[in-house]
Protein backbone atom coordinates (compact mmCIF):
# COMPACT_ATOMS: atom_id res chain seq x y z
CA UNK A 1 0.00 0.00 0.00
CA UNK A 2 1.37 3.44 -0.92
CA UNK A 3 1.92 6.23 1.57
CA UNK A 4 -0.95 8.19 -0.03
CA UNK A 5 -3.29 5.22 0.45
CA UNK A 6 -2.18 4.84 4.08
CA UNK A 7 -2.95 8.53 4.74
CA UNK A 8 -6.40 8.19 3.16
CA UNK A 9 -7.12 5.09 5.25
CA UNK A 10 -5.95 6.80 8.43
CA UNK A 11 -8.11 9.86 7.76
CA UNK A 12 -11.10 7.66 7.00
CA UNK A 13 -10.69 6.03 10.42
CA UNK A 14 -10.54 9.47 12.07
CA UNK A 15 -13.76 10.50 10.34
CA UNK A 16 -15.47 7.34 11.56
CA UNK A 17 -14.28 7.70 15.17
CA UNK A 18 -14.86 11.45 15.57
CA UNK A 19 -17.09 14.16 14.17
CA UNK A 20 -14.42 16.22 12.42
CA UNK A 21 -15.26 19.03 10.03
CA UNK A 22 -14.20 18.74 6.36
CA UNK A 23 -11.87 21.69 6.93
CA UNK A 24 -10.11 19.92 9.80
CA UNK A 25 -9.80 16.68 7.83
CA UNK A 26 -8.25 18.64 4.95
CA UNK A 27 -5.78 20.29 7.35
CA UNK A 28 -4.84 16.91 8.84
CA UNK A 29 -4.28 15.52 5.36
CA UNK A 30 -1.96 18.41 4.51
CA UNK A 31 -0.09 17.91 7.78
CA UNK A 32 0.39 14.18 7.26
CA UNK A 33 1.54 14.67 3.69
CA UNK A 34 4.00 17.32 4.84
CA UNK A 35 5.37 14.98 7.53
CA UNK A 36 5.92 12.24 4.95
CA UNK A 37 7.50 14.69 2.52
CA UNK A 38 9.87 16.18 5.09
CA UNK A 39 10.69 12.86 6.70
CA UNK A 40 12.09 11.37 3.52
CA UNK A 41 14.59 14.13 2.75
CA UNK A 42 15.52 17.70 3.56
CA UNK A 43 15.96 18.87 7.17
CA UNK A 44 18.04 16.82 9.57
CA UNK A 45 16.72 15.29 12.80
CA UNK A 46 17.46 18.41 14.87
CA UNK A 47 15.52 20.64 12.46
CA UNK A 48 12.56 18.27 12.50
CA UNK A 49 12.63 18.19 16.31
CA UNK A 50 12.50 22.00 16.44
CA UNK A 51 9.59 22.05 13.99
CA UNK A 52 7.71 19.42 16.00
CA UNK A 53 8.32 21.29 19.27
CA UNK A 54 7.05 24.53 17.75
CA UNK A 55 3.92 22.77 16.47
CA UNK A 56 3.29 21.24 19.89
CA UNK A 57 3.63 24.62 21.59
CA UNK A 58 1.25 26.36 19.17
CA UNK A 59 -1.33 23.59 19.60
CA UNK A 60 -0.95 23.70 23.39
CA UNK A 61 -1.64 27.45 23.26
CA UNK A 62 -4.67 26.86 21.06
CA UNK A 63 -6.02 24.38 23.62
CA UNK A 64 -5.45 26.92 26.39
CA UNK A 65 -7.37 29.68 24.65
CA UNK A 66 -10.13 27.57 23.07
CA UNK A 67 -12.59 27.78 26.01
CA UNK A 68 -12.23 31.58 26.13
CA UNK A 69 -12.56 32.50 22.44
CA UNK A 70 -15.76 34.46 23.04
CA UNK A 71 -14.14 36.64 25.75
CA UNK A 72 -12.30 39.84 24.81
CA UNK A 73 -8.68 39.74 25.95
CA UNK A 74 -5.97 42.30 26.60
CA UNK A 75 -2.31 41.28 26.49
CA UNK A 76 -0.07 43.11 28.96
CA UNK A 77 3.68 43.37 28.36
CA UNK A 78 6.23 44.70 30.84
CA UNK A 79 9.36 44.01 32.82
CA UNK A 80 9.70 40.98 35.09
CA UNK A 81 12.02 43.14 37.23
CA UNK A 82 9.46 45.78 38.21
CA UNK A 83 9.17 45.60 42.00
CA UNK A 84 5.95 45.77 43.98
CA UNK A 85 6.82 49.21 45.39
CA UNK A 86 7.17 50.69 41.90
CA UNK A 87 4.19 52.87 40.86
CA UNK A 88 4.09 50.98 37.55
CA UNK A 89 3.31 47.77 39.47
CA UNK A 90 0.24 49.37 41.01
CA UNK A 91 -0.83 50.78 37.65
CA UNK A 92 -0.61 47.35 35.99
CA UNK A 93 -2.63 45.77 38.79
CA UNK A 94 -5.26 48.52 38.63
CA UNK A 95 -5.54 48.35 34.86
CA UNK A 96 -6.16 44.60 34.73
CA UNK A 97 -8.64 44.81 37.60
CA UNK A 98 -10.56 47.50 35.74
CA UNK A 99 -10.55 45.49 32.52
CA UNK A 100 -11.86 42.45 34.41
CA UNK A 101 -14.75 44.56 35.68
CA UNK A 102 -15.51 45.39 32.05
CA UNK A 103 -15.64 41.72 31.05
CA UNK A 104 -12.12 41.36 29.65
CA UNK A 105 -9.56 38.66 30.38
CA UNK A 106 -5.84 39.41 30.73
CA UNK A 107 -3.03 37.58 28.94
CA UNK A 108 0.43 37.85 30.49
CA UNK A 109 3.81 36.17 30.25
CA UNK A 110 2.98 34.58 33.64
CA UNK A 111 6.21 35.76 35.30
CA UNK A 112 6.97 38.37 37.94
CA UNK A 113 6.99 42.15 37.88
CA UNK A 114 4.39 43.74 35.59
CA UNK A 115 3.14 40.27 34.64
CA UNK A 116 2.49 39.40 38.27
CA UNK A 117 0.80 42.73 38.95
CA UNK A 118 -1.49 42.25 35.96
CA UNK A 119 -2.35 38.70 36.99
CA UNK A 120 -3.12 39.83 40.52
CA UNK A 121 -5.38 42.58 39.26
CA UNK A 122 -7.27 40.36 36.85
CA UNK A 123 -7.58 37.46 39.30
CA UNK A 124 -6.91 33.75 38.80
CA UNK A 125 -10.15 33.13 36.89
CA UNK A 126 -9.49 35.91 34.39
CA UNK A 127 -5.75 35.51 33.75
CA UNK A 128 -4.24 33.41 30.96
CA UNK A 129 -0.49 32.85 31.23
CA UNK A 130 2.01 32.06 28.47
CA UNK A 131 5.27 31.33 30.27
CA UNK A 132 8.76 31.03 28.80
CA UNK A 133 11.20 28.39 30.05
CA UNK A 134 14.33 30.22 31.19
CA UNK A 135 16.99 28.92 33.59
CA UNK A 136 17.42 32.28 35.35
CA UNK A 137 13.77 33.18 35.99
CA UNK A 138 11.21 31.58 38.24
CA UNK A 139 8.08 29.84 37.01
CA UNK A 140 4.56 31.18 37.01
CA UNK A 141 3.55 33.85 39.49
CA UNK A 142 1.15 32.87 42.32
CA UNK A 143 -1.86 34.52 40.65
CA UNK A 144 -1.90 32.10 37.69
CA UNK A 145 -4.08 28.99 37.70
CA UNK A 146 -1.25 26.71 36.58
CA UNK A 147 -3.55 23.72 36.10
CA UNK A 148 -6.08 25.31 33.76
CA UNK A 149 -4.85 28.73 32.59
CA UNK A 150 -1.15 28.32 31.86
CA UNK A 151 1.02 27.07 29.02
CA UNK A 152 4.84 27.02 29.07
CA UNK A 153 6.99 27.40 25.99
CA UNK A 154 10.58 26.85 24.96
CA UNK A 155 10.64 29.31 22.07
CA UNK A 156 10.06 33.05 22.18
CA UNK A 157 8.57 33.11 18.69
CA UNK A 158 5.80 30.64 19.54
CA UNK A 159 5.16 32.51 22.77
CA UNK A 160 4.70 35.79 20.89
CA UNK A 161 2.33 34.14 18.44
CA UNK A 162 0.25 32.83 21.33
CA UNK A 163 0.19 36.17 23.16
CA UNK A 164 -0.77 38.23 20.10
CA UNK A 165 -3.05 35.97 18.06
CA UNK A 166 -5.79 35.74 20.69
CA UNK A 167 -5.82 39.34 21.92
CA UNK A 168 -8.03 42.31 21.03
CA UNK A 169 -5.89 44.95 22.79
CA UNK A 170 -2.27 45.37 23.82
CA UNK A 171 -0.75 47.30 26.72
CA UNK A 172 3.01 47.77 27.14
CA UNK A 173 4.61 49.05 30.33
CA UNK A 174 8.30 50.03 30.46
CA UNK A 175 10.65 47.07 30.30
CA UNK A 176 13.80 45.58 28.87
CA UNK A 177 14.74 43.86 25.65
CA UNK A 178 11.85 41.38 25.86
CA UNK A 179 9.25 44.11 26.31
CA UNK A 180 10.69 46.18 23.48
CA UNK A 181 10.78 43.10 21.28
CA UNK A 182 7.11 42.42 22.03
CA UNK A 183 6.13 46.05 21.36
CA UNK A 184 7.93 46.07 18.00
CA UNK A 185 6.47 42.66 17.17
CA UNK A 186 2.84 43.68 17.61
CA UNK A 187 3.37 46.98 15.76
CA UNK A 188 4.99 45.08 12.90
CA UNK A 189 2.07 42.64 12.76
CA UNK A 190 -0.45 45.48 12.72
CA UNK A 191 1.55 47.47 10.19
CA UNK A 192 1.67 44.54 7.77
CA UNK A 193 -1.85 43.24 8.40
CA UNK A 194 -0.66 39.97 9.93
CA UNK A 195 -3.05 40.43 12.85
CA UNK A 196 -6.46 42.05 13.17
CA UNK A 197 -6.60 45.80 13.92
CA UNK A 198 -6.35 46.43 17.66
CA UNK A 199 -5.37 49.25 20.03
CA UNK A 200 -1.79 49.37 21.29
CA UNK A 201 -1.31 51.42 24.45
CA UNK A 202 2.04 52.41 25.93
CA UNK A 203 1.69 53.15 29.64
CA UNK A 204 4.01 55.13 31.90
CA UNK A 205 3.68 57.09 35.12
CA UNK A 206 2.89 60.80 34.94
CA UNK A 207 6.11 62.51 33.97
CA UNK A 208 7.75 59.22 32.95
CA UNK A 209 10.13 59.39 30.00
CA UNK A 210 10.59 55.74 28.98
CA UNK A 211 8.10 55.70 26.11
CA UNK A 212 8.54 59.43 25.44
CA UNK A 213 12.21 58.85 24.57
CA UNK A 214 11.34 55.73 22.60
CA UNK A 215 8.87 57.75 20.51
CA UNK A 216 11.49 60.48 20.08
CA UNK A 217 13.84 57.88 18.62
CA UNK A 218 11.11 56.63 16.29
CA UNK A 219 10.30 60.17 15.13
CA UNK A 220 13.83 61.53 14.83
CA UNK A 221 15.58 58.45 13.45
CA UNK A 222 13.11 55.97 11.97
CA UNK A 223 10.51 58.33 10.50
CA UNK A 224 13.00 61.08 9.64
CA UNK A 225 15.00 58.56 7.60
CA UNK A 226 11.76 57.48 5.89
CA UNK A 227 11.99 53.89 7.06
CA UNK A 228 8.31 54.21 7.94
CA UNK A 229 5.72 56.90 7.28
CA UNK A 230 4.67 59.47 9.86
CA UNK A 231 1.08 58.20 9.81
CA UNK A 232 2.28 54.70 10.69
CA UNK A 233 2.56 55.70 14.34
CA UNK A 234 -1.21 56.13 14.53
CA UNK A 235 -1.05 52.44 15.48
CA UNK A 236 0.16 53.27 19.01
CA UNK A 237 -0.98 55.65 21.76
CA UNK A 238 0.95 56.84 24.82
CA UNK A 239 -0.94 57.13 28.11
CA UNK A 240 0.19 58.37 31.53
CA UNK A 241 -2.69 57.03 33.60
CA UNK A 242 -4.80 53.89 33.92
CA UNK A 243 -7.98 55.81 33.14
CA UNK A 244 -6.46 57.17 29.94
CA UNK A 245 -5.28 53.70 28.88
CA UNK A 246 -8.70 52.14 29.44
CA UNK A 247 -10.40 55.03 27.63
CA UNK A 248 -8.13 54.46 24.61
CA UNK A 249 -9.06 50.75 24.45
CA UNK A 250 -12.78 51.47 24.86
CA UNK A 251 -12.61 54.27 22.29
CA UNK A 252 -11.18 51.85 19.71
CA UNK A 253 -14.26 49.64 20.06
CA UNK A 254 -16.80 52.41 20.64
CA UNK A 255 -18.16 52.06 17.09
CA UNK A 256 -15.77 49.72 15.29
CA UNK A 257 -16.37 45.96 15.70
CA UNK A 258 -14.29 43.97 13.22
CA UNK A 259 -12.61 43.85 9.81
CA UNK A 260 -12.68 41.36 6.95
CA UNK A 261 -10.80 41.75 3.67
CA UNK A 262 -11.80 39.87 0.54
CA UNK A 263 -11.56 40.37 -3.23
CA UNK A 264 -9.89 43.76 -2.95
CA UNK A 265 -12.50 45.19 -0.56
CA UNK A 266 -12.35 45.83 3.19
CA UNK A 267 -15.52 45.45 5.24
CA UNK A 268 -15.67 47.15 8.62
CA UNK A 269 -18.55 46.09 10.86
CA UNK A 270 -19.76 49.10 12.87
CA UNK A 271 -22.35 49.76 15.54
CA UNK A 272 -23.58 53.01 14.00
CA UNK A 273 -23.91 53.19 10.21
CA UNK A 274 -22.72 56.44 8.61
CA UNK A 275 -24.52 59.25 6.86
CA UNK A 276 -23.66 60.28 3.31
CA UNK A 277 -21.63 63.16 4.71
CA UNK A 278 -19.63 60.83 6.93
CA UNK A 279 -18.88 58.52 3.99
CA UNK A 280 -17.67 61.52 2.00
CA UNK A 281 -15.42 62.49 4.91
CA UNK A 282 -13.87 59.01 4.87
CA UNK A 283 -13.24 59.32 1.14
CA UNK A 284 -11.56 62.67 1.72
CA UNK A 285 -9.42 61.22 4.52
CA UNK A 286 -7.98 58.39 2.37
CA UNK A 287 -8.81 59.14 -1.29
CA UNK A 288 -7.11 55.97 -2.50
CA UNK A 289 -9.69 53.84 -0.69
CA UNK A 290 -12.45 55.72 -2.54
CA UNK A 291 -11.31 54.57 -5.98
CA UNK A 292 -13.38 52.10 -7.97
CA UNK A 293 -16.61 51.34 -6.15
CA UNK A 294 -15.56 53.65 -3.32
CA UNK A 295 -17.08 53.75 0.15
CA UNK A 296 -20.43 52.01 0.55
CA UNK A 297 -22.80 51.06 3.35
CA UNK A 298 -23.83 47.41 3.44
CA UNK A 299 -26.12 46.34 6.28
CA UNK A 300 -24.18 47.29 9.44
CA UNK A 301 -20.87 47.60 7.61
CA UNK A 302 -18.76 50.10 5.71
CA UNK A 303 -16.96 48.71 2.65
CA UNK A 304 -14.23 50.26 0.50
CA UNK A 305 -11.39 49.34 -1.83
CA UNK A 306 -8.36 47.92 -0.04
CA UNK A 307 -5.37 46.13 -1.58
CA UNK A 308 -3.76 45.12 1.75
CA UNK A 309 -0.91 47.58 1.28
CA UNK A 310 -1.47 50.30 3.88
CA UNK A 311 -2.81 49.20 7.24
CA UNK A 312 -1.93 52.50 8.91
CA UNK A 313 -4.50 54.19 6.65
CA UNK A 314 -6.96 51.45 7.58
CA UNK A 315 -6.40 52.45 11.20
CA UNK A 316 -7.08 56.11 10.28
CA UNK A 317 -10.45 55.00 8.90
CA UNK A 318 -11.23 53.08 12.09
CA UNK A 319 -10.35 56.12 14.21
CA UNK A 320 -12.61 58.31 12.09
CA UNK A 321 -15.47 55.83 12.39
CA UNK A 322 -15.10 55.84 16.16
CA UNK A 323 -15.29 59.63 16.25
CA UNK A 324 -18.86 59.37 14.94
CA UNK A 325 -19.95 58.28 18.42
CA UNK A 326 -17.45 60.31 20.45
Amino acid sequence: MSVTDLIKEFLAEIELDTSQSPEKIAALRDLLEKVVERGGFGPNAVDLTVALSALDELLDASSLFAPWRSHPKVTVFGSARTTSDNPLFAMARELSAAMTERGWMTITGAGGGIMEASSEGAGRDNTLGVNIDLPFEQGANPYIDVEHNLVSMKYFFTRKVAMTRESQAFVAFPGGLGTLDEAFEILTLLHTGKTDPAPVVLVDVEGGTFWEKWLTFINEEVIAAQYIGRTDMCLVHLCHSVDEAIAEIERFYSNYVSTTIESGRATLVVRQTPSREQLDALAHLVPYFASGEGFKVQDSSVTFNFDRRNYANLRLIIDAINRWVA
